[in-house]
C-alpha cells in the first residue's frame, strides 16, 4: 500500500488557481523545460542523502516507485505506507519547509507549506 506526495516550488503570492494548474501539469507526462528551481535542487539533493532513489536499491527504501519524478518545479513521490515511509514523510515535510516549498497531498487534495493550508478542490 502506498500514497503520493508532490513537493512544489511556488511563490507565496501564487494563487490557488495557478497552483491547481501547476499540479495538473506536474501530473502529466510532459514536463516544462528550463532551469530547475534551486529550491527543488536543494530539496532533492538533501532527500537523497537519507533516502536515495537510484540503484543499488535498498530493500528498506520508502519509495514504491524509483527513481522519483523530478521536474524543474516539483518532485513527485509514491511512498510506502509503513514505518520506513513515515520517516520519509517526516523528512519531506522538514526539507520542504527548509527550502520554502509546498506539499500537495493528492489523496486529500490539500496543499500545505508557506503558511498555506487549504483544499485545492473547487
Amino acid at each position: 500500500m502506498s500514497f503520493d506526495l508532490v513537493v512544489l516550488a511556488v511563490e507565496p503570492a501564487t494563487s490557488l488557481d495557478d497552483m491547481r494548474r501547476m499540479i495538473v501539469h506536474c501530473a502529466s507526462l510532459v514536463h516544462r523545460d528550463g532551469e530547475p528551481d534551486p529550491r527543488i535542487i536543494g530539496f532533492y539533493e538533501e532527500l537523497q542523502e537519507s533516502f536515495p532513489d537510484h540503484p543499488p536499491y535498498d530493500r528498506e527504501s520508502p519509495w514504491m516507485s524509483a527513481p522519483l519524478a523530478v521536474g524543474i518545479d516539483h518532485v513527485s513521490m509514491s511512498i510506502s505506507h509503513s514505518p520506513r515511509g513515515t520517516k520519509a514523510v517526516q523528512a519531506v515535510c522538514q526539507l520542504a519547509e527548509r527550502h520554502g516549498l509546498v506539499i500537495y497531498d493528492p489523496q486529500g487534495n490539500e496543499v500545505t507549506g508557506l503558511d498555506l493550508e487549504y483544499s485545492t478542490a473547487g
